[in-house]
């Protein structure tokens, strides 16, 4: 009776016979003549130098190499070599080496070019060739320049790490130009607001009179993008969506994609009656007042210019783009945010929290922002009811599925 069983940890398939005894059959592994941290002696070109035994792999071949250090020398002369460049280091191989070295240094300088590279050519295997370039062997004057050379790499090292500094003090300085600018935005449009509260019907004063002076524009968020710099180092903010909310993106998302209908447009209740439901709601609380009135519109402008001009890049699903150019086609003269619903806006909210990191909020005014975002959310939570309803999609027609394919 024979008894297989596979080695996992060598790969060996190992057969047991009772009468026989045990087998393995498989790829034997060669054995290495030099083991690691070993001390040696190793050709490099005609010459035979100490060094050190780093490392050894095995080819699939079988052919075995091994990373040498050579003694005294930068680690940038390390290198793989074969295994019959290598000697044992003892007392016969010592003298081998002595003898080699007196008789390179008994030929003339031209000879010794010729006789590294005819021994290369001759030798095959037992004297292996070095690096394919044109480089002397080691010797005490190839070190001094060698180390002469590393200390200028260290010297242009230490130039390169001065010049990053002053660079790096240059980019703060910038930033700090650019806070201080936009403190100085900040203080303006405080003082415009408080203008605007202590005197409220300033603007038709000044439009009644028919002066010159140009008429104040109310302050909205500056969606501009900022240089490259903060560009690169902002942060995405994060606006979380509530659960009871999330559930109707993955319908949404599965009545569209795999169920492949569509939301009815225009829409019962689009995004701009919401918005202004919302604002509704918010100026009937007994804690509004007319500063507060001001940063909400604003706001609310600022949702509805977003999704304006993000719904028909970012906002709509694949089999959703044929229907929105009709609604561009049958409704020329309208803004989207009155066609399409609360869906949409919602899923501009699991967008939002990327495009607010790249507009030029501060660290101030962007908490603000993100407080009257999740209060809308909220709002839109509370009364899901209303704004979410699967009555709300309908069928595509077979001519629309031949435009999407």
């Amino acid at each position: 009776m024979v008894i297989k069983a596979v080695c996992f940890c060598c790969q060996f398939v190992v057969f047991a016979n009772p009468g026989v005894g045990i087998r393995a059959i498989g790829a034997m592994t060669p054995k290495l003549k030099f083991a690691e941290g070993e001390k040696v002696l190793c050709f490099h070109g005609p010459l035979i130098y100490e060094a050190k035994c780093l490392k050894s792999s095995v080819s699939k071949e079988k052919h075995i190499k091994y990373l040498i250090h050579y003694a005294g020398w930068n680690k940038n002369w390390d290198e793989w070599v074969p295994e019959s460049r290598v000697l044992k280091y003892n007392e016969t191989n010592v003298q081998r080496q002595k003898e080699v070295q007196k008789a390179h240094s008994s030929l003339p300088a031209k000879t010794k070019k010729a006789a590294g590279r005819s021994k290369k050519s001759e030798s095959g295997s037992s004297t292996p060739a070095s690096k394919q370039t044109t480089e002397t062997p080691p010797n005490k004057e190839n070190k001094e320049k060698e180390k002469e050379k590393e200390k200028e790499k260290d010297k242009d090292k230490e130039k390169d790490k001065d010049n990053n500094k002053d660079k790096d003090k240059e980019k703060e300085k910038e930033k700090e130009k650019e806070k201080d600018k936009e403190k100085e935005k900040e203080k303006e449009k405080e003082k415009e607001s408080e203008s605007r509260a202590s005197t409220p019907h300033a603007e038709t004063v000044s439009q009644d009179s028919g002066s010159d002076q140009p008429r104040k524009k109310r302050g909205r968020l500056d969606l501009s993008i900022e240089s490259e710099e903060q560009f690169l180092n902002k942060v995405e903010v994060k606006i979380k969506i509530p659960e009871e909310l999330q559930s109707w993106l993955v319908d949404d998302w599965d009545i569209i994609t795999r169920q492949q209908k569509l939301v009815n447009l225009p829409t019962k209740m689009n995004v701009s009656d919401l918005l202004d439901n919302y604002y509704s709601h918010k100026k009937s609380s007994k804690a509004h007042n007319q500063q507060k009135d001001s940063v909400l519109l604003d706001i609310i402008h600022g949702i509805r210019e977003y999704f304006n001009a993000t719904l028909g890049s970012q906002l709509l699903y694949k089999f959703e783009r044929p229907q929105y150019s009709d609604m561009l086609q049958n409704y020329p003269d309208y803004p989207m945010s009155k066609i399409y619903g609360p869906i949409h806006l919602l899923r501009l909210f699991v967008k939002m929290g990327s495009m607010l990191a790249y507009t030029s909020l501060d660290e101030k005014a962007l908490p603000h922002v993100l407080s009257h975002i999740r209060d809308l959310l909220k709002y839109m939570a509370t009364n899901k009811a209303g704004f979410f309803n699967i009555a709300d999609y309908g069928n595509a027609t077979p001519e629309y599925h031949r435009k999407v394919q």
